[in-house]
């Protein structure tokens, strides 16, 4: 057993990242959320510049809550890169746990709690939308379709037992950032977070999913584009099959061993 599995420190000190582009209307409602299901935990706002005004509103929000921070960024780049830069302002502040939320509401703030409990045992906790007690609610069925085949197709790549790698709710211990390592993280769009979880799954930490109920969201619009599945799909696919070379090497040196042996 590892020393993930045995010396898990309580979580006393929680942030909440919250990536922000032009959710204006939706920033105030999510703020909401979370701050009555986890009211002991601080908020950070990530804003790249959004072009509405949304980094005011956040602004607004935090002048009149002091567990409410905000950073201003210089403009979009990726929601990868927004999480990153939300990594490193907490580990530097002492948090010992970081969570990513979407501000469009789809992600229940109201299952948080339940999230951090299973943090007690765990180092990375996904909010899984594909396992027993999980749905997506508002969704049509090719995206379903796209969703689940596109985690299956991650899954088996890369022979990870975690079925929605690609969820974007998740909670990170501060220790599991530092042991699975930030510094070359190359990927910034969605596949930012199959990119995460594989990190986690190959340092050995205890990834657990808790089911959520996805709700699509009613204000704006959906960031997804063909350009984001497209590099989440080349990037997931490289990794795989560096990863499924790396066995077949390994099992080819083992069988020369063996014969040498003999």
């Amino acid at each position: 057993m590892s020393d993930h599995d045995t010396h898990r420190a309580a979580l006393s000190k929680v942030l909440v990242l919250v990536p922000t582009y032009n959710e204006r209307d939706n920033l105030p409602l999510i703020m909401r959320r979370i701050r009555a299901s986890v009211p002991d935990a601080d908020v950070l706002v990530l804003d790249d510049n959004s072009p509405d005004g949304t980094g005011a509103i956040a602004d607004e929000l935090a002048a009149g809550d002091e567990r409410i921070q905000v950073m201003h960024r210089p403009g979009k780049e990726g929601l990868g890169k927004a999480y990153l830069a939300g990594f490193a302002w907490g580990l530097e502040r002492g948090y010992d746990a970081l969570v990513e939320i979407d501000a469009d509401g789809s992600h229940p703030a109201e299952r948080l709690p339940a999230m951090l409990e299973a943090a007690r045992d765990a180092d990375v906790i996904i909010g899984s939308r594909w396992i027993r007690g999980g749905k997506v609610v508002n969704w049509p069925l090719h995206r379903k379709a796209l969703s689940v085949g596109g985690n299956i197709y991650v899954k088996t790549l890369l022979g990870m037992p975690v079925n929605d790698a690609t969820a974007g709710f998740r909670v990170y211990r501060a220790d599991a950032l530092r042991t699975i390592g930030l510094d070359d993280v190359d990927s910034y769009g969605y596949c930012f977070q199959a990119d995460l979880t594989w990190r986690a799954i190959r340092a050995g930490l205890r990834v657990v999913e808790v089911p959520i109920t996805f709700v699509e969201r009613e204000i704006g619009q959906s960031k997804m584009n063909p350009d984001i599945a497209r590099e989440s799909l080349l990037n997931i696919s490289r990794w795989g099959w560096e990863y499924r070379r790396r066995q077949v090497r390994s099992i080819g040196e083992r069988i020369v061993h063996r014969e040498k042996d003999n």
